[in-house]
């Protein structure tokens, strides 16, 4: 349901507490207390029959008797009387209740039925919103707010905490209370059985007061709701999340590596980073993080200087670097020919910059000013250890505006106590980061780095795929259907090269053979040498069996190893169903790489994609890397380098780089896959070969079982929706009109610098000079789930614009509403190009279920209120130079 209703929850004008008490230590009575004490200037209203008052509050015998309709109601009575008191507030009027009270989903009614699912149905038809149950309660401080059971009152700030534990959140409260740190919402998610993660992240994701997000996440329901509303905040400041749970308690038995591999904390951490939110391991770096994030300039890389008087501390933070794989800046020859002009010739000479003990603040000035300037460096770390030579104090007045006024983020670390404590204020009342241990400053460096790196994956415009391919969805369907009408759930080989092919895939040459005769005969056929594989549905991993043989290079020799399979096989697995063999070409790469690209399913963000070394030992080596699909270009390249082969794969003494293009095409291609073909549960390719030549799949083994949901809604982000593109005719030419992609940047900002002053006026309301990347990207890199925009594509672009025309709406959280805009080529105005747009939109949306089409346009854009009425469109005046159009898609 999202954002509806929520502003009576997180913005109330008044309160009622059902379930109030005048009993020292209850619920109803620490809430009350809570509430009065905060200092909450609305009415508080306690609703109890047993008593006239509480807390000196006049209370009220039940809801009807209230005097004025609740915005929300806070309720801690019994499990059994809230499905009823639920009813009545919604009949009452009231739109948002928290619900304390715990036990609802064990509890069932005299008819069985389960008390939650009951307070559900009660708030559904009042579009009443409920936080919980079973939660601590909300705060708000900025309005005093304090509706819950903790023990003690929030601090103002800007940061929003949201925890899915109760015990945490108690904690969390008594913890920032210590350290000074204040919130602007402070929400138990509780059960999350209506207001989920997705519904708090959407509403704070645009709450002015709010600079940042902090998640404490056990689980989340609704993925694809949580990615949309996810990526959309994320896109507007910090979201941090720690999410428990981290080691799992072992991975269940599976039909693939991949099975196997892919741990469900894996697919939340590539789900966090997809969304660009930051992952933290601990509630202490959470909001160590914030603090850092929100004192940073934008990063430009990933390389750190280190900068110290003492050679102990800078190992320290380099070891630090190191074994959290990240990356010291190489000084440049410029950078060491001016430290040495300026320092002793003792220094260091190198990443660390030891100046020397005895450094006197000049030193440190002159030192800092040359390395700020390095190009091969994107952040600097100072540390410094107190001496009996310059007070630290005098070393941090001397530095402290050089690091203000420095274009790259310089974090510090005055290290021991009270004689760098007057240091540390400095630098705290500067607002620069500073830091106790080397550790701790190179954890934030690297979380800078994380989010940098998360927030351009979010932002960052990929590279179209070099070589377009149109996978053979039949055929590939065709497969599937064929083998669910058997009894088996694991595809053989070749019925799996079969469907890689379809897609695209490059796949070595595979016969099927039902004797070892046969298996000689098409050895011949496809010419020697050949590998021989049994081919079994219980046997996955064929070589546990000593079922794959090598370069065979005579007849002879493949029909003597047909047999001896056949009597290992019936030595070790009897009750294995044996179909015969496999007979393929050797795929002689030497020096390629073997690779493991793979897919499965997760319980809650559907299918994942996996990619790492392969071979044999690929559960021993546990070198992977997780994505949520869809993927493009850029999303594949970035999931490769989250490996260790990727070292491997750029090339090394004699070896060279291979063709990582293919290998993210591969990976491309199986995200397409698994999109379009919802039977598909598990899949691996294993091994992968790669190398400068390309990519060969020489093996491949894929789970199906009847598809439970169509292709895209099993994916947590939904693709890029093919089926939209459509071919119209425009002008006696053939237009294309299709969603727009995150790759149509480029001529996405040559189609808006091409607009006259007036077109840019009538669609922005303002007049655009510059079209910055972030802005561009928000255009282009659109949640399908949530927005559309149509392109209108010449198939001529010799003769054309490579744009012609763009109709854009975004819905709101609900689908009921969607609100659009529409801006053709100048040189195309009043020609119909307009009107096929804008109906290619209207019928987008009644499919989609929305229940209305509305626009702003000025009243001098005639062009625009013309169209408009010509399709139906009612016209309302909303401001003085402003207009608003209307159409109801459901009538």
């Amino acid at each position: 349901m999202s954002i509806r209703n929520l502003e009576h929850l997180f913005q109330p004008q008044s309160v009622a507490v059902i379930g109030a008490s005048t009993k020292p230590h209850s619920v109803g009575g620490t809430v009350m207390r809570n509430l009065l004490e905060g200092g909450f200037g609305g009415p508080i209203m306690p609703v109890n029959p047993k008593y006239r008052a509480v807390a000196g509050v006049l209370a009220y015998p039940n809801i009807a008797s209230l005097p004025e309709t609740p915005d929300l109601a806070i309720i801690g009575t019994p499990p059994t009387t809230v499905p009823g008191l639920i009813t009545e507030l919604g009949e009452r009027g009231t739109k948002a209740a928290i619900v304390l009270t715990a036990g609802l989903p064990q509890t069932k009614d005299k008819q069985g039925q389960n008390l939650q699912q009951k307070m559900l149905e009660a708030a559904r038809p009042h579009l009443l919103r409920i936080l919980g149950p079973n939660c601590v309660g909300l705060m708000i401080p900025l309005l005093g707010f304090n509706g819950s059971f903790a023990h003690t009152q929030a601090r103002k700030g800007e940061i929003a905490f949201v925890s899915q534990s109760g015990a945490l959140t108690t904690v969390v409260l008594d913890w920032a209370k210590s350290k000074d740190i204040g919130f602007s919402y402070f929400i138990s998610m509780g059960d999350s059985a209506d207001i989920d993660f997705g519904d708090v992240l959407d509403y704070l994701g645009g709450e002015p007061n709010t600079r940042a997000i902090l998640l404490y996440i056990e689980s989340i329901k609704e993925a694809r709701k949580f990615m949309s509303a996810a990526r959309a905040a994320a896109r507007n400041k910090p979201v941090l999340v720690v999410k428990s749970g981290r080691a799992p308690e072992g991975a269940q038995a599976a039909a693939s590596h991949t099975g196997a591999l892919a741990g469900s904390d894996d697919v939340y951490s590539a789900a966090i980073r997809r969304a660009g939110m930051l992952r933290v391991v601990t509630i202490e770096n959470l909001f160590g993080a914030v603090e850092t994030l929100a004192r940073a300039l934008p990063m430009q890389g990933n390389r750190l200087t280190i900068l110290t008087n003492g050679g102990g501390p800078g190992v320290m933070a380099t070891d630090a670097v190191i074994l959290a794989d990240g990356q010291l800046a190489t000084l440049s020859k410029k950078t060491i020919q001016q430290l040495d002009q300026v320092l002793p010739p003792t220094w260091s000479h190198g990443n660390p910059v030891d100046i020397i003990g005895d450094a006197p603040a000049e030193r440190y000035v002159k030192a800092l000013k040359i390395l700020l300037n390095d190009p091969q460096s994107d952040a600097l770390l100072l540390i410094h250890a107190p001496t009996a030579i310059v007070p630290s104090d005098h070393i941090a007045e001397a530095i402290v505006t050089v690091v203000k006024e420095a274009k790259r983020n310089v974090l510090t670390c005055w290290l021991g106590g009270e004689a760098v404590e007057k240091a540390r204020d400095i630098f705290a009342r500067a607002n620069i980061p500073t830091y106790g241990t080397p550790e701790e400053a190179v954890h934030a460096f690297l979380n800078m780095v994380e989010y940098h790196r998360n927030q351009v994956q979010l932002m960052e415009t990929p590279p179209s795929i070099s070589q377009e391919f149109t996978p053979d969805r039949k055929a590939a369907q065709q497969v599937i259907k064929k083998v669910l009408a058997s009894s088996h759930r694991l595809l053989s080989e070749p019925q799996a090269k079969e469907i890689l092919a379809t897609y695209g895939i490059p796949v070595v040459a595979t016969r099927v053979a039902k004797t070892p005769e046969e298996a000689q005969r098409m050895a011949q056929e496809l010419g020697f040498p050949v590998a021989l594989k049994i081919l079994s549905p219980d046997i996955s991993h064929k070589s546990d069996v000593g079922g794959v043989v090598l370069d065979l290079e005579t007849p002879e020799a493949v029909q003597a190893e047909a047999e001896r399979i056949l009597r290992r096989l019936q030595e070790l697995r009897p009750e294995a169903q044996l179909e015969g063999f496999t007979v393929q070409e050797m795929a002689h790469r030497p020096g390629a790489h073997e690779l493991l690209i793979g897919a499965t399913t997760d319980p809650i963000f559907g299918p994942i994609i996996l990619f790492g070394q392969g071979g044999t030992a690929v559960e021993i080596i546990q070198d992977r890397a997780v994505a949520l699909p869809p993927l493009n270009m850029h999303l594949a390249q970035e999931l490769i380098s989250r490996t260790r082969v990727a070292k491997l794969l750029a090339g090394y003494r004699d070896r060279p780089a291979v063709d990582q293009e293919a290998i993210a095409r591969v990976l491309i291609q199986i995200a397409e896959l698994i999109a379009d073909i919802p039977e598909i549960t598990e899949l691996d390719i294993n091994p992968l070969l790669a190398d400068d030549k390309g990519v060969l799949a020489l093996d491949a083994r894929m789970g199906i079982a009847p598809a439970k949901s169509s292709g895209p809604e099993r994916l947590a982000i939904r693709p890029y929706p093919r089926e939209l593109e459509e071919w119209s005719d425009f002008q006696r030419e053939k237009v294309l009109l299709r969603p727009i992609r995150p790759e149509d940047e480029p001529q996405y900002r040559e189609f808006l610098q091409q607009l006259d002053p007036q077109d840019i006026r009538f669609r922005f309301f303002d007049m655009i000079k510059e079209w910055p990347h972030s802005e561009l990207a928000r255009y282009t890199q659109i949640d399908y789930d949530r927005e559309m925009a149509f392109l209108a594509i010449p198939k001529n672009v010799d003769d054309w614009p490579k744009i012609l025309g763009v109709a854009r709406a975004i819905t709101d959280p609900l689908n009921i509403q969607a609100e659009f805009a529409i801006i053709v080529h100048s040189a195309l105005k009043g020609k119909g190009l307009g009107h096929l747009l804008l109906d290619k939109m209207i019928q987008y949306y009644q499919s989609c279920g929305t229940k209305e089409l509305i626009g702003n346009a000025r009243r001098t854009n005639q062009r625009m209120l013309a169209l408009a009425k010509d399709l139906g469109f009612e016209i309302q005046p909303i401001e003085e130079e402003i207009v608003q159009v209307r159409l109801n898609l459901q009538s």
